[in-house]
């Protein structure tokens, strides 16, 4: 795949991420203590669609489970691979992350709804990982699961 297929801005190439789709590691998720945050209830309504959803909390340390799963501190501590990390952090804390993520190598790397950051993804791309900005990971996979569902 080219450079240019890696970096997600269409409904195709999100479809392409989708077809396969069954462990999400949540960088950044919230607990049931946030649960009105999109950080937790994001993650909780995935896990209602059948996806395996790894928590990675950022802050909480005395959380050692969400939605039921045991957290993980840091990406590369979590066991087999990654289809997805959906990221919930904001912009200028993504090159803190960036180590960890290219050494999980997961298939593709999720900055949520109004996470933009340029530097980081071309990074991400050139190490063969598909990124998707500045999109809502519920909501376009509900839109993808309805229009699968239906045949179109």
């Amino acid at each position: 795949m080219s450079r240019s297929d890696l970096l997600i801005d269409s409904d195709a190439g999100i479809s392409r991420i989708f077809r396969g789709l069954r462990r999400v590691a949540v960088l950044g998720i919230k607990t049931e203590q946030q649960a009105g945050q999109p950080a937790y209830y994001v993650p909780a309504d995935l896990a209602t669609r059948g996806l395996e959803i790894v928590p990675v909390p950022v802050y909480y340390p005395e959380a050692r489970e969400i939605l039921g799963q045991p957290v993980y501190r840091r990406l590369i501590d979590i066991p087999g691979p990654l289809d997805l990390v959906d990221v919930f952090r904001r912009p200028s804390d993504l090159p803190a992350h960036l180590d960890d993520l290219l050494a999980k190598a997961p298939k593709a790397v999720w900055f949520q709804l109004g996470i933009r950051h340029d530097a980081v993804a071309l990074t991400l791309v050139e190490a063969g990982i598909a990124v998707v900005q500045d999109r809502c990971l519920m909501v376009e996979y509900r839109r993808w699961a309805a229009q699968d569902a239906s045949g179109a």
